[in-house]
């Protein structure tokens, strides 16, 4: 009886974000919306204003998710580090390294992907048990790199983000910032 619960949720959301793809309309898994609503709140605790849910960052996000789960070699061994896009898809492949050098190709993949206007800024999570909200936010939490373009300290201290996108598939979680808003806001998947 379990699996068949099991199968039935995971078959109602397959067909779910079937029929919002032929649609063309986005939608956010309820882990995905919990990972927003998390940040949202991090960020109101902080006194900091809420960032409004972005369609085509989310679909930015949901792309890179899946390529980095289907494409990339997360060994000690590969330069290239999760910000990396593979030549799988219908965007130009890049190598962003730790010295930040390919950085632009990663900021230009909203405008690349869905005609986002202006730069994205993107932070990753990855965990082999599988990705979830709330420890994707611990680590970014932690994270020297990741928390200050959550609460716009140091580097991101004078940026106002108009538009978040979240991202969430199998063992990776990605959230992509921006400065300009985006009208439109992706649904719950159901």
């Amino acid at each position: 009886m379990k699996w068949l619960l099991i199968f039935i949720c995971v078959a109602t959301s397959w067909l779910s974000r079937a029929q919002a793809a032929q649609t063309g309309t986005v939608c956010l898994s309820a882990e995905e919306r919990k990972l927003y609503d998390l940040i949202i709140a991090y960020r109101r605790s902080k006194k900091l204003p809420a960032i409004a849910l972005s369609a085509k960052l989310t679909t930015v996000a949901q792309a890179h998710v899946r390529d980095l789960s289907e494409q990339y070699n997360n060994t000690d061994d590969n330069p290239c580090n999760p910000h990396s896009w593979s030549d799988k898809g219908q965007w130009t492949p890049c190598c962003y390294t730790g010295d930040h050098r390919q950085a632009a190709c990663m900021w230009r993949k909203p405008l690349e992907i869905a005609a986002y206007e202006g730069n994205g800024y993107e932070i990753a999570y990855w965990s082999s048990a599988g990705a979830n909200a709330v420890e994707g936010l611990e680590g970014w939490k932690k994270s020297a790199g990741h928390n200050p373009l959550l609460i716009n300290s140091g580097t991101w201290k004078a940026v106002n983000w108009q538009a978040i996108g979240v991202g969430i598939y199998k063992e990776y979680a990605v959230v992509w910032f921006g400065e300009q808003p985006d009208n439109e806001q992706p649904e719950l998947c159901r």
